[in-house]
């Protein structure tokens, strides 16, 4: 039984994969909500973030404030390699468990677990196989200036900051080019679930 991850940047439309692999009747993981619930209160990771970067990044409601951590990491390199070093292990054990519990409870489709950082996180060993969603340049930006109201400066400054998409291909199990209508897309899934299904027994 296959587990599918599912990978691409910023724009690249993987979250419109993600659902419409959902539509088809795949179990979806999101590693993004996952990791979130890692560093909840009683996370796994919950005790390690707060003795790392300090008490102050605790809310009143125990709950880590975000907005206080993001602010502490995101500029910093060495804090941020910090928080990764101690959120992302912890992911990865919670997808694995997330997993075999879907898999306990009698799943037998292929699972579909969206990770923008699977490759950065070294992810790679959880998955059977490993799709990328790539798109043109052009179509990022337009994309994301759409849909976020980023100026294209901003834009072309969060996608330089990610893995080249080159670095991800060498990963992937099969490439998915995202450059065309929503129909299309979804043509280009149905073919490529169906394989995945023969593939899955």
């Amino acid at each position: 039984m296959l587990t599918i991850g599912l990978t691409g940047g910023i724009g690249s439309g993987k979250s419109t994969v993600a659902g419409i692999l959902g539509e088809f009747g795949a179990p979806i993981l999101d590693a993004d909500k996952i990791a979130h619930t890692t560093y909840a209160p009683g996370g796994p990771a919950y005790d390690a973030v707060v003795a790392a970067f300090g008490a102050d990044i605790v809310a009143p409601d125990r709950t880590i404030d975000r907005k206080k951590l993001g602010s502490i990491v995101f500029g910093n390199p060495e804090q941020l390699d910090r928080l990764t070093s101690i959120v992302w292990p912890a992911t990865s054990e919670s997808i694995r468990r997330n997993v075999a519990e879907l898999r306990a409870s009698g799943v037998k489709m292929p699972i579909v677990v969206e990770a923008a950082i699977l490759i950065e996180a070294n992810w790679q060993p959880l998955f059977d196989e490993i799709w990328l969603v790539r798109a043109s340049r052009e179509q990022v930006v337009g994309r994301i200036e759409r849909q976020r109201g980023l100026k294209p400066a901003e834009t072309e400054a969060r996608i330089r900051a990610q893995l080249p998409d080159e670095q991800r291909a060498k990963h992937a199990s099969l490439v998915i080019e995202n450059n065309g209508s929503l129909d299309e897309l979804r043509d280009l899934l149905k073919s490529a679930w169906s394989d995945a299904l023969k593939r899955n027994g």
